[in-house]
């Protein structure tokens, strides 16, 4: 599959670049391979991919945590390597793991984030900081009295507090119930309208789906695909008229094998797949056809493949192409 990240020119409005992006472990594992991409000031982009497919290790490169083998990564427009304070001081990390000392109190952890990056004293920011991600009144309870999902607000509230520019969440919302997830969808997407650049990393699809201006697949350290959002629906998404039959059959008639059919439901759903964006679906003619053939059905309905279905299918068909 052609590499759309390797397409995109580098501008202004481009905060990470990253250019030919190699990572290999003493192990000779290689866990990045010519990574090419490039974030956009101010998106919210979603990086997917399966376990083991690289993810981590790209943002911790360009977090500065892990050293690259070869290629160049800016951010916020430093060099991570050679400027490495001032790119760092431009990133806000939320890691994975939750990581904070159990017994600190909420605001003190807070405030000994942002002095890590020398940043004097802001009551005022760590105040509204701490607001936005209704911790405010729990900021003098000690960090292991709190829920799952309010440490994990405790981790944002931490990488947050030095005013970084980029924002990485790796798996932001593991282990947190769906309401407060979607509670933390809403304070990612006010923190992109007040300028933070958003990169995440999910194994929520429909976290992707619901939040995400551009989304990004890796698979075995490289990047297979780097589309909008919306285009990358449009462009891969297949459709489905789903025909509930009065009669189950058992198999498909062999008088309509020029059509992409299935039997589902123990043959009681004739399930058409056709493409989305074609001019001509195909629906008539078969429609025609089972009337034609005698097979009523007592109901229809259409459905759009998600994009769990597309990403899916990508990196099937990338390890494919790597087995063959």
């Amino acid at each position: 599959m052609r590499n759309n990240a390797t397409d995109q020119l580098h501008t202004s409005d481009d905060i990470i670049t990253v250019k030919s992006l190699s990572k290999v472990y003493d192990s000779s594992f290689k866990a990045l391979q010519g990574i090419d991409l490039t974030i956009k000031r101010g998106e919210i982009f979603a990086l997917l991919g399966p376990n083991g497919a690289g993810k981590t290790t790209l943002i911790n490169i360009i977090c500065g945590i892990v050293n690259p083998t070869s290629g160049t990564i800016t951010a916020g427009g430093h060099d991570v390597i050679r400027d490495y304070r001032a790119a760092r001081s431009a990133i806000g990390l939320v890691p994975q793991e939750l990581t904070s000392d159990a017994f600190e109190k909420v605001l003190d952890t807070v405030k000994f984030s942002r002095g890590l990056f020398g940043k004097s004293p802001n009551p005022a920011h760590l105040e509204k900081v701490l607001k936005d991600l209704s911790l405010w009144s729990k900021r003098d309870s000690k960090i292991f009295a709190l829920s799952g999902g309010m440490k994990r607000r405790v981790m944002i509230a931490k990488a947050l507090s030095h005013e970084p520019t980029i924002l990485f969440l790796d798996e932001p919302t593991a282990g947190v119930d769906v309401e407060l997830r979607r509670d933390m969808w809403n304070m990612v997407r006010e923190l992109r309208d007040s300028g933070v650049t958003i990169i995440l990393t999910t194994h929520y699809i429909e976290e992707a789906e619901e939040m995400a201006d551009r989304i990004g697949v890796i698979n075995k350290g490289q990047i297979i695909l780097v589309e909008e959002k919306a285009a990358l629906m449009k462009k891969l998404g297949k459709k489905q008229l789903i025909l509930t039959l009065k009669t189950p059959m058992k198999s498909v008639p062999i008088e309509l094998t020029g059509h992409d059919l299935a039997l589902e439901h123990e043959g009681a759903e004739l399930v058409y797949t056709f493409d989305a964006k074609a001019d001509q679906s195909g629906i008539a003619g078969l429609l025609k056809q089972l009337s034609e053939l005698h097979i009523e059905f007592k109901d229809l309905q259409t459905k759009q493949s998600s994009l769990e279905d597309i990403f899916v299918g990508l990196v099937d068909e990338n390890s494919r192409g790597k087995a063959e």
